[in-house]
């Protein structure tokens, strides 16, 4: 049974990838209609890349879901021309993140404003997806992300978690955000089977400065996937399955960080389906 849960996992996943110049050609090339893409967001070079991709993805018939950080927001207006936008592309689904801006670019600086304001608005997006952090965030004391969840559950319809490596770390806070009270269906945050060449030439391509906030705020990440023995997805889904697929947790699904690596890491979900009988 607990295969099946966790092939149920491999089959419900979202790949998060880059809007750089290749990523529609890669996507269309490895990534069949059912997987949900999600489009990441710059500092760096704003929101309008991440639209622009998003658009273009849709009309290829994806479900695509586009970030859009709080911080990268300029006004109200800027809102509204963003959810107008997206609307019209067919997109039900957004993802809303505060975002590493900095300074933020308007009035916006947390996601809960923007939350609040969507409804406002009449709740365009049938789902609507928060950030949640198992490891520590660099800038945020674990109770006040943990305490962020409880505010924004009422305007959201999901969860979708940072990236973890540890196993045991992974349970414990799915265990400690269930006691929380907040009931939000998780999809969890997994780095694809990432080649460490490959990942440190992204982070060459997109911008120095971005590189460089990066690497500051998850230096672990790096010394991950620089270790002798690399990164191997599946032997953290190994290790964290009892934890993933309780019925208690409530895990939806696998929110896979490609890093743009989208031919390896729907590979490796093929691969594993098979081994899992699927």
């Amino acid at each position: 049974m607990a295969g099946e849960a966790l092939r149920a996992l491999l089959e419900h996943v979202r790949y998060e990838v880059l809007p750089a110049a290749a990523t529609e050609e890669k996507v269309l090339a490895h990534v069949p209609r059912d997987v949900v893409i999600t489009v990441t967001a710059s500092p760096v070079r704003g929101l309008e890349p991440t639209l622009e991709l998003t658009g273009r993805l849709a009309a290829h018939g994806y479900r695509v879901v586009p970030h859009v950080p709080a911080r990268l927001l300029r006004d109200d207006v800027h809102l509204k021309e963003v959810v107008a936008r997206l609307r019209e592309a067919g997109v039900d689904d957004v993802f809303v993140p505060a975002g590493d801006a900095d300074p933020p670019a308007g009035a916006y600086d947390g996601a809960l404003p923007v939350l609040v304001r969507l409804g406002e608005l009449g709740a365009p997006f049938a789902r609507v997806g928060i950030t949640g952090y198992p490891e520590s965030h660099p800038l945020i004391h674990d109770d006040l992300t943990v305490q962020s969840m409880w505010d924004k559950r009422a305007h959201a319809t999901y969860i979708v978690s940072n990236l973890c490596f540890d196993a045991r770390v992974l349970g414990e806070w799915i265990a400690r955000v269930r006691r929380r009270g907040v009931t939000l269906p998780l999809y969890v945050g997994v780095a694809g089977p990432v080649q460490r060449a490959k990942l440190l030439a992204m982070a060459t391509k997109i911008g120095v400065g971005e590189s460089t906030r990066f690497l500051t705020r998850h230096p672990s990440w790096f010394l991950r996937f620089a270790a002798p023995t690399g990164h191997a997805p599946e032997r953290l889904l190994e290790r964290a399955e009892q934890a993933l697929t309780a019925p208690s947790s409530g895990v939806a699904g696998l929110h896979l960080f490609t890093f743009n690596q989208i031919a390896e890491t729907e590979r490796w979900r093929r691969a594993w389906l098979e081994r899992l009988g699927g």
